[in-house]
């Protein structure tokens, strides 16, 4: 890993498509460290900041009770970095010249080498795509576009039948193929485009939390855009406080959940979306009719051991909604907690895997 010094860098628009609007507009503004003011006299933690991915990160531990182990706060800030913009370059579709950019233009269908990382992540998509029977699929990138949440600028509104079929040939996860040593992927239609907003964010989380523990930071909290993994206790002694917002346009803290040992993603359709002629049109789209969800789901939090797993099935999960969504979270042994919208008011739903994380 290059841990040479670089200067912060300015936001990528790595996640600027529908996936990350629903990660990133959701997500940071839903969840929220939970601060006791009732300690003050006690170490604050070490705090570090900076960009990334489109967002903003932050990467908190306590202070070391080892008087001899002390850290760099400015090397630390800087090999963060390092790391992901290597991600970034890896896993951006803004990027020109980044892996997946250059898989995207690729117009043959034979195998296209990429690095072990890349190649771990388009895997563990496939993965959640075939266990939500294609509820999870990131070639939906089309799709987007043609509804007008994707990065690509088009006029709102809705498309002809005829344009929502021709653009669902586009889309697929069965499509994809992915091997290793060295790794490699490869389409069946050249046409096929790759979008990791959905995962990649949480790939990121969780490649900080392995450098910390590198670095011998075993009591940490990092945070991507809104996306959290943390470990062992915060500068108080207890494990690390994460509230989850009400969706309903404030910062209203709905539930406070204890992690230790686990990230947490949250997905939601609340916060972009756009209106026509007294309907509404949700920015999550379903790449297995082309559609928009219409379900009532405001918003799911998934807890689970690594944040890249949290990630895929919040949005998973939102995409199936608040029936299917339960139903499968449930039979999956997933820890979520759903807010669905009931008229003007919001009701919670939540697997029993879920309520080992409250007060």
């Amino acid at each position: 890993m290059n841990t040479t010094p670089l200067k912060t860098p300015v936001p990528s628009p790595l996640f600027k498509s529908l996936n990350f609007y629903l990660f990133l507009a959701l997500a940071f503004a839903s969840l929220w460290l939970v601060s006791c003011s009732d300690r003050a006299a006690l170490p604050e933690p070490v705090e570090i900041t900076g960009a990334t991915m489109g967002t903003t990160y932050t990467v908190k531990f306590p202070v070391s009770k080892d008087a001899a182990k002390t850290y760099d706060k400015e090397s630390l800030r800087a090999a963060i970095d390092a790391l992901l913009e290597e991600v970034n370059h890896r896993m951006s579709t803004y990027d020109p010249d980044s892996e997946l950019s250059r898989f995207n233009r690729y117009t043959n269908t034979d195998w296209f080498p990429v690095s072990d990382d890349l190649a771990r992540v388009v895997e563990a998509s496939l993965i959640y795509s075939r266990s939500s029977g294609g509820a999870f699929d990131i070639t939906v990138g089309p799709l987007v576009n043609l509804w007008g949440f994707g990065p690509t600028k088009v006029e709102r509104g809705v498309p002809e039948v005829k344009e929502i079929i021709d653009t669902l040939r586009r889309v697929g996860y069965t499509g994809v193929s992915v091997k290793y040593d060295p790794g490699a992927l490869k389409k069946a239609d050249p046409s096929l485009y790759l979008d990791l907003s959905a995962i990649a964010k949480g790939f990121g989380v969780d490649m900080v939390s392995k450098y910390l523990e590198s670095q011998g930071i075993y009591d940490y909290m990092v945070e991507i855009g809104g996306e959290v993994r943390a470990d062992g206790k915060n500068h108080l002694g207890e494990p690390w406080r994460i509230g989850i917002s009400t969706p309903g346009g404030g910062y209203e803290i709905q539930k406070v959940v204890n992690v230790s040992h686990a990230a947490l993603a949250t997905s939601g359709d609340y916060r972009n979306y756009y209106e026509l002629d007294g309907k509404r049109y949700s920015h999550t789209i379903d790449a297995r009719t082309g559609r928009p969800v219409t379900h009532g789901l405001a918003s799911v939090t998934v807890i689970a051991e690594d944040c890249m797993e949290a990630d895929a099935w919040a949005t998973t999960l939102m995409v199936l909604g608040p029936d299917e969504g339960l139903e499968l979270a449930v039979r999956s042994g997933l820890a979520a907690f759903f807010i669905v919208k009931d008229g003007a008011d919001f009701v919670e739903q939540m697997t029993p895997g879920f309520r080992d994380y409250l007060n």
